[in-house]
This record gives C-alpha cells, structure tokens and sequence, in this order.
C-alpha cells in the first residue's frame, strides 16, 4: 500500500499523473476555451445536452459546468431539451468565455436558455466563479462522446437543417462576441 501511494505522489509530482481540478484552465495554444455553466438551482434533476456545431460534445445536469476547448472563430453552440437553443459565437485564440446555461419552465420538462456571459453582469459572474472554483467540471468520457455522436447523427443533422431554413430566421439567437472573453486578471 506504501509503494502504491508512493508512485501516485511521484507521478503526480512529475507531472505524468493528471487529476482534473476545479477553477479556470486556459485554452491549450491556437484554442479558445468556453465554459457552459448552470449557476442556477431550478430544475437541478433536467439534464441538457450540448453540441458544438455538428458534434454532440455532453450534457450535465444541476448546477455543475462544463470546459470545452475548440478552434477559435465562428462557431455555432446548442443545447437541446424541450427546445433547442443556439448561440452564434465568435472567438479568439487564447481567450476564455462563459455561457450560462438556463432553465425555463417548459410545458412537458424544462426548456434551455443560453446566455452569453458579459462580466458587467457581477451577479451572475460572481455565481459563475464560485461554482468552477468550488469543483472540478463535467466530464463525458471519449468513448461516450463517440456513441453519443453515433447515436445522433440524424437528430443532430435534422435540427442543424431546422436551424439553418427556419429557426434562425424566426428567433433571435444570442451571439458570443470576442470582446466578451473574461480577462486574464478576472480568471
């Protein structure tokens, strides 16, 4: 038991050994990070799913979070439950934003808002930074990811193919803007 203890704190400290820990991780180089964080305490038993353009990228329920890291440019988030809602973005290679995620009441189970996260809004920043400095984030295994994305080919080209011809036109989609990245000294 002492030399299993041993190796662990020797991997560890190596750096070989990587334990996922709470609080804000920059972006690898060339990426852009996005936190997907739920602050609120209504409707902790909904789980939503979350997609990156065309690839379901997890889903997580109550109030935890998610850090996902991606190309920086245009892109296209949406979470799905009741309703499907998209967040246009824009951004920047070694930049962190935040989106909050929102449960509204649905007719059948709750329905998902997305909210691009603005740090003038101190109420909801403060909500955020106390929840990823209070837990490690959510995590979907790759081999799950990989099933999910499998599973749901045609349901996610089917509501891309909706987004595309209908819904973008007839809502008001929020939008990510590169200027919404936290600063460096806020994370």
């Amino acid at each position: 038991m002492k030399k299993l203890l041993f190796t662990i704190i020797a991997l560890a400290l190596t750096g070989i050994y990587t334990v996922s820990a709470q609080g804000f991780d920059p972006p690898s180089e060339g990426k852009a990070v996005v936190y997907f964080a739920r602050v609120t305490k209504y409707g902790k038993p909904t789980s939503f799913e979350f997609f990156h353009q065309d690839k379901y990228i997890g889903a997580f329920k109550g109030d935890q979070y998610m850090r996902y890291e991606c190309d920086p440019g245009e892109q296209l988030f949406w979470a799905s439950s009741e309703n499907k809602e998209f967040v246009t973005a824009e951004l920047e290679a070694g930049k962190t934003y935040v989106i909050v995620v929102d449960v509204i009441m649905g007719a059948w189970k709750a329905r998902v808002g997305l909210t691009p996260l603005d740090i003038s809004d101190t109420e909801s920043w403060e909500r955020v930074k106390k929840l990823v400095n209070k837990r490690p984030p959510t995590q979907t295994p790759q081999a799950k990811l990989d099933k999910m994305n499998k599973k749901l080919e045609k349901f996610i080209a089917e509501k891309l193919e909706m987004y595309e011809t209908t819904w973008k036109n007839e809502h008001n989609y929020k939008h990510l803007s590169a200027d919404m990245a936290i600063p460096e000294e806020e994370l």
